[in-house]
């Protein structure tokens, strides 16, 4: 339309059919054709200089009576077609399209069908162009290309992955391999890329990666607990992209196309033994990446972010942030919770209630709705306990104090019998702890009689070799420690007969039945 606006405008000056050709860069028939066609309609340049396009082609070619033979095809619903196609993954276009000729026998054919409905979706389709202010949005994602680390023993290769960060107002990008695209090896290459960069941006933007987001949802996406504190200690928000959009984070798409094709691909031919020799090749080429000339602008990624990233980005925290698990537990009946086959003892007021515990490489720390409340050191030590006496209930904390010398010292302010009585039934038991019981029943009887008569009754029980908690306590139920003790009776000698054998009959190695 423009053409024909020039073209008319400098024919009012008075310019030859070969002159407007020249200067409007169109062929002189074409001069031709559009000046015929203004003068069939009656136009003149002062007239429509100020008609729009769409009134002026109007005028030039007015719309064709249709023929009566011709019959125009009923348009399908296509923003129809495209919901039954999102709502339900079972339903095709040949479907839809039978659906369609069954309502118009004389509609579209299938292949017309088709390609009317993928113009329209076309048109449809609009991207916004995103600003990006200097040091505001980082986007991160992993590469969908991997790169082989071989074992230098068995010659196995294993996949490492490609972790790719890019800023949004320069492109400037950072590289690393990590052998998963874990928890750990996620919130390790975002701290490795911050201190690449030498600070932080206010927001990253992150793909809907299970390390970084437990669900993924277009409103209301879940950030994954490690994750989110890891952003906290650097003061940054993440954002996740929504699911199935890539335009959300075009930025790193464009980021990992670069890298497979900069570094990835141009390190193919060469074999790495160890993620270090990996990545010290990688940082190599990122190098060059970033001081690699635009081509439609001037400058590199690089003299772009010393101009407009750098300044901007917020200073490093002073401290580097601390790895930590997460896990959520619930506590034992024994006032401990279990993390990585060790057991962690917490306030027994808490049993039976659901605690987070959070596990660093040094330190275990376990909360309570929001609050710590414990904090022990981690220990390697699998199947055994680690407890803090604070946390025991007083009963428990009481029975653990009971020691054989704990409880002699506490029988010796009764008396030296009572003392002597404890210890020789302690001594008797296989292990002392089998005597506590006994010993702690005995002590107790010094609070229902006076010490006087346990005392009284425990000598009595030593000199009748009855060193129990039923004889002490039978003694005094029966009053016998007020009376005196009766020497102990003389053991009986030996009887000797001739017809009494002893044990030396027994121990011959003759068979006395063998003559």
């Amino acid at each position: 339309m423009r053409k024909i606006k020039d073209v008319l405008r400098l024919h009012a000056k008075g310019l030859s059919q070969r002159q407007i050709a020249k200067s409007c860069s169109v062929a002189q028939a074409t001069v031709s054709d559009y000046l015929k066609a203004a003068e069939e309609a009656g136009l003149k340049w002062p007239d429509v200089a100020e008609w729009g396009e769409d009134r002026l082609w109007q005028a030039l070619s007015p719309p064709r009576e249709k023929t009566g033979g011709q019959k125009q095809s009923p348009e399908p619903d296509y923003a129809a077609i495209r919901h039954e196609l999102q709502t339900n993954k079972h339903v095709t276009l040949q479907l839809l399209w039978e659906e369609y000729r069954e309502q118009h026998p004389d509609g579209y054919r299938y292949s017309r069908f088709c390609d009317l409905f993928r113009a329209w979706l076309r048109a449809q389709e609009c991207a916004l162009r995103q600003p990006h202010r200097a040091g505001e949005k980082l986007f991160v994602d992993y590469a969908g290309a991997t790169i082989p680390v071989y074992d230098t023993g068995s010659g196995e290769a294993r996949p490492a992955a490609i972790f790719v960060a890019v800023l949004g107002a320069s492109n400037y990008t950072y590289v690393e391999a990590t052998w998963t695209q874990g928890l750990a090896d996620w919130i390790g290459a975002h701290m490795r890329t911050f201190e690449f960069l030498g600070g932080v941006t206010e927001i990253v933007v992150i793909d809907n990666l299970k390390s970084g987001v437990t669900k993924a949802c277009r409103y209301e996406p879940g950030v994954n607990r490690t994750y989110g504190e890891m952003a906290s200690h650097y003061d940054v928000a993440v954002m996740p992209a929504r699911p199935v959009k890539p335009r959300d984070k075009a930025k790193v798409e464009a980021g990992v196309q670069v890298v497979q094709r900069w570094i990835v691909a141009a390190l193919r031919k060469r074999k790495f033994f160890s993620l270090a020799e990996l990545n010290q090749a990688i940082q190599e080429l990122l190098v060059r990446l970033n001081d690699r000339p635009f081509r439609k602008r001037e400058g590199s990624r690089r003299s772009l972010f010393e101009s407009l990233d750098q300044p901007a980005l917020r200073p490093l925290p002073t401290q580097r942030y601390e790895y930590g698990d997460w896990e959520t537990h619930r506590v034992n009946i024994d006032y401990h919770v279990a993390f990585d086959h060790h057991w962690y003892s917490v306030p027994y007021q808490l049993t039976q209630q659901e605690v987070e515990v959070r596990a660093t490489a040094t330190m275990v720390e376990i909360f309570h709705r929001g609050v710590r409340v414990a904090s022990h050191a981690r220990s390697q030590v699998p199947h055994a306990a680690t407890t803090v006496n604070d946390h025991r209930p007083k009963a428990h904390q009481r029975h653990l104090e009971w020691t054989p010398s704990r409880l002699v010292d506490w029988a010796k302010t009764i008396g030296a019998a009572t003392a002597e009585l404890l210890d020789r039934i302690m001594a008797s038991k296989r292990h002392p702890e089998q005597g506590y019981r006994s010993c702690l029943g005995i002590l107790r009887l010094a609070q229902q009689y006076s010490n006087q008569r346990v005392e009284a009754a425990a000598r009595r029980a030593i000199a009748l070799h009855a060193c129990s908690y039923q004889s002490i306590k039978s003694i005094l139920a029966c009053h016998l420690d007020s009376q005196a003790i009766e020497p102990a009776a003389e053991p009986r000698p030996p009887l000797d007969h001739p017809n009494i054998r002893g044990s030396e009959y027994f121990d011959t190695d003759e068979d006395p039945n063998v003559e």
